[in-house]
């Protein structure tokens, strides 16, 4: 894994792009064909993205 983030700048930016990332693959899904795996996998993608909010703000105490 890559090196933790503990500049606050750095974080946010990380968070932006990872968002940034679920969201061009939430427009690429057509709702008529998706399927149970991608509604999985998306919110997998939130849940991890849950997980890095609460790690960095935990980092920041």
């Amino acid at each position: 894994m890559g090196k933790d983030i503990h500049d606050k700048n750095k974080q946010v930016d990380f968070l932006k792009q990872r968002l940034n990332m679920f969201l061009e693959l939430l427009d690429a899904i057509d709702p008529e064909a998706a399927e149970l795996e991608d509604v999985d996998r998306m919110i997998s993608i939130i849940d991890e993205l849950d997980s890095k909010i609460r790690e960095f703000k935990h980092r920041d105490l």
